[in-house]
């Protein structure tokens, strides 16, 4: 087995991993495999063949994705103990949990700031990929501005609830990282291998990217109406923040998992075998 395969079989097996993990509400497992994923899936990308800008783009976005993903896994500890002294303190004080719920934020904009950036370089590997010419690319154009419409629609149910402004200086690196998803997507018809893995993976990034959009969008939200001055009740008794989950099965958490990490998956084999068939051309 050559290299490249055996770290493509342990990418997949570890992703797996993560899946289940996710799905067994054992969230640091998960997190660790997500990782272990995202690793071997740089090295198969570094030690395939293919067109070396298309090559080296695709390595920086799993990069990138790989240090949004160790960031979260420090993180995770960090935040449990937190839910922890949220669920048992005594006396806590909007002034300390507004705080932290806003630090809490500032991490997320912060990882979605490198899954921008890291969406980024895997859009300008599809971008060196030559275009074919093929018809179908009209069908991801249109599946691309089906997805840009009903992305568009969720947004605009947020702009007359909350200061447009304050809201796109929180969200803006989600937003972005979904909207260069989406034009990646539109293009990847042009230049995808017949196998069509390109194109399901940058849909199923669009998706997590959408989503990590509407999480920041929440989190923010819930900040902002506590925030305000105007808002003076404030049940400083009673907060408390559930952190036990054993033994029920987190299908949404295992969802969310198996779609980031199929769609790094695909958009890097995808974009390698495109590149592949092309220099074979």
């Amino acid at each position: 087995m050559r290299l490249s395969s055996g770290l493509l079989v342990a990418s997949v097996a570890a992703g797996l991993l993560s899946v289940a993990a996710a799905l067994l509400a054992m969230p640091a497992a998960s997190l660790q495999f997500g990782l272990a994923m995202l690793l071997a899936l740089l090295g198969y990308v570094l030690a395939s063949r293919g067109v070396r800008r298309v090559r080296w783009a695709v390595a920086a976005g799993i990069g990138l994705l790989a240090v949004v993903a160790t960031m979260r896994l420090l993180w995770y500890q960090e935040q449990v103990d937190e839910a922890g002294w949220l669920t048992h303190g005594q006396g806590v004080t909007k002034t300390a949990l507004l705080a932290r719920w806003r630090e809490m934020i500032d991490r997320e904009r912060l990882a979605a700031l490198g899954l921008a950036l890291g969406v980024l370089c895997l859009a300008a590997g599809v971008l060196a990929l030559p275009s074919r010419g093929r018809r179908r690319g009209v069908a991801t154009t249109l599946l691309a501005l089906l997805l840009f419409a009903w992305f568009g629609l969720s947004f605009a149910r947020e702009i007359g609830r909350h200061p447009l402004l304050d809201l796109l200086g929180t969200v803006w690196p989600a937003l972005l990282a979904a909207l260069v998803t989406m034009g990646a997507l539109a293009l990847s018809g042009w230049r995808a291998d017949r196998r069509w893995l390109l194109p399901v993976g940058l849909v199923l990034l669009a998706l997590g990217a959408a989503r990590a959009y509407s999480d920041l969008a929440v989190a923010w939200s819930g900040w902002w109406v506590m925030a305000r001055p105007a808002d003076g009740a404030f049940l400083e008794a009673g907060v408390a923040v559930s952190t036990s989950t054993e033994g029920f099965p987190q299908v949404s958490w295992a969802i969310e998992a198996a779609i980031a990490l199929a769609g790094a998956g695909l958009v890097a084999v995808g974009a390698l075998h495109s590149s592949r068939e092309a220099d074979a051309a």
